[in-house]
């Protein structure tokens, strides 16, 4: 996990914004639209990371695909810490 963790934060394009996403989710579930909102970006853009992120098992989606609501997967869950230590060296390299 931690290897795809790191690729699809710090090894490729919109990955940040992919981490932000995951940062929200960390606190509570989240549709598109409310993402689109709290991140002020484009629905199909936030759309795009969302489905990246479901395709590689970071995330789930409960709903109809409109309202569907967006949670982290178990196997996220278990591995929160190595997410955090990602973060942090990514955001200290940012600054």
């Amino acid at each position: 996990m931690k290897k795809l963790l790191w690729y699809l934060i710090a090894g490729t394009r919109g990955g940040h914004t992919r981490a932000l996403i995951l940062k929200l989710l960390i606190d509570r579930p989240y549709n598109a639209n409310q993402l689109t909102e709290a991140m002020n970006m484009d629905y199909k853009t936030i759309r795009h990371h969302l489905d990246t992120l479901i395709k590689n098992g970071i995330i789930t989606m409960e709903g109809d695909k409109y309202g569907a609501m967006y949670f982290l997967s178990k196997t996220m869950e278990a591995n929160i810490n190595e997410f955090n230590q990602i973060w942090e060296k990514i955001d200290k390299q940012s600054k």
